[in-house]
């Protein structure tokens, strides 16, 4: 009965989006979506599972969440918790994927903290936003979620987000390492946790280990990810460049953590 039931919801799961990416270049898309994930009562996790890939479909397309959503859904109550909670995910996770981490710390310290204890996933969100500037309270942040959210993989992939460009956060190949760990398979037949763990073992100076991940990375990558493809190929490179310049600067010092 509870693969029944668990079935049934991912197909309604699978429901809640046609609506809002048919009308993705419209001023509608966020309501239809919101509508949509209230009528199946979507629990935080369903929300950040459809709102994550919806929200990131909408900026390609040119209409983003930011284009049609204002601040104020981010931060004052809605009459329905599903509809606020919703557009929450949706501008957050845009802000995200254009690095705009002063303007979601803005946003997220006018949310209630207990509006964040029942969303670990906006509250990773918040995390990435301080990770990114490698701030160490992020990291706090991030145990935080990653007690209150184990194993989530969209939560997971946001504190990588976050991590990945945190340049001076203390011990920060391991720590990216470590989280693709908590991915299902280890992460190894997700490519953006592969291209994650390149960069880790390039900075560690696993060179050998670093090109092994990212070329199944761009194997495993589906066509049409265009941006996506480019990133990877670019650290590709980066890989291949930082090994030849230890072939050619004798006793370079040993990459730093």
């Amino acid at each position: 009965m509870t693969h029944a039931l668990s079935s049934e919801r991912a197909v309604a799961l699978t429901g809640a989006a046609p609506a809002a990416i048919e009308a993705i270049t419209g001023s509608e898309w966020p309501t239809l979506l919101a509508e949509a994930l209230r009528e199946i009562e979507a629990t935080w996790k369903e929300s950040a599972e459809v709102c994550a890939d919806v929200a990131w479909q909408a900026r390609v397309a040119g209409n983003s969440a930011l284009v049609v959503l204002a601040p104020e859904q981010v931060t004052d109550a809605g009459p329905d918790p599903v509809i606020w909670r919703t557009y929450r995910h949706l501008y957050l996770s845009t802000l995200r994927y254009d690095f705009r981490c002063r303007v979601i710390e803005d946003l997220m310290n006018k949310v209630p903290v207990s509006v964040l204890n029942e969303d670990p996933y906006s509250e990773a969100l918040y995390g990435f936003s301080r990770l990114e500037q490698s701030r160490s309270d992020g990291l706090a942040v991030m145990h935080r979620v990653l007690v209150a959210a184990p194993g989530h993989t969209k939560t997971l992939h946001v504190l990588l987000h976050g991590v990945w460009p945190g340049t001076f956060l203390p011990g920060r190949a391991p720590m990216l390492l470590a989280l693709v760990g908590l991915l299902p398979e280890g992460g190894l037949n997700d490519p953006i946790a592969l291209f994650r763990m390149a960069s880790a073992r390039r900075s560690l100076g696993q060179y050998p280990e670093a090109l092994t991940a990212i070329d199944h990375a761009l194997e495993l990558l589906p066509p049409g990810e265009l941006a996506v493809h480019a990133d990877l190929v670019r650290e590709r490179l980066l890989i291949t460049t930082a090994h030849d310049l230890t072939l050619l600067i004798p006793n370079r010092p040993e990459p730093t953590l």
